[in-house]
């Protein structure tokens, strides 16, 4: 069982950053890869990034690629998300998320096991 708590959103301007943490609980972090994944209103939730086991392996959606960089440290049992150049569209409940692989070093883009609160994040124009 893992239980995972998101800090971090806000309001902040068009072309502004932010950065999100995840924290995790359990002795076990280093089995799961890790996602930050987000949902705006009327929308479904959707894939933003993932980070492998080791950190080695990064994945984005189209949408946030160049302006999001994810990352964890895994003594701390911490998941990041760095967020540049914010849009409006960016504006959205962010969930951090953590699926089990064991051995595998993938940064996969579903099949999560579990899952935080989710944290605000607005984007004004």
């Amino acid at each position: 069982q893992v239980q995972l708590v998101e800090s971090g959103g806000g309001l902040v301007q068009a072309g502004g950053s932010l950065r999100l943490s995840c924290a995790a609980s359990g002795r076990t972090f280093t089995t799961y890869a890790m996602g930050w994944f987000r949902q705006a209103p009327g929308q479904e939730r959707e894939f933003v990034a993932a980070i492998s086991r080791s950190g080695s392996s990064t994945s984005y959606a189209e949408s946030v690629k160049g302006r999001f960089t994810i990352s964890r440290d895994n003594a701390k049992n911490t998941v990041n998300l760095q967020m540049n150049s914010l849009k409006p569209e960016d504006t959205a409940v962010y969930y951090c998320a953590a699926r089990w692989v064991l051995y595998s070093d993938s940064s996969p883009r579903d099949k999560y096991d579990y899952w935080g609160r989710g944290t605000q994040v607005t984007v004004s124009s």
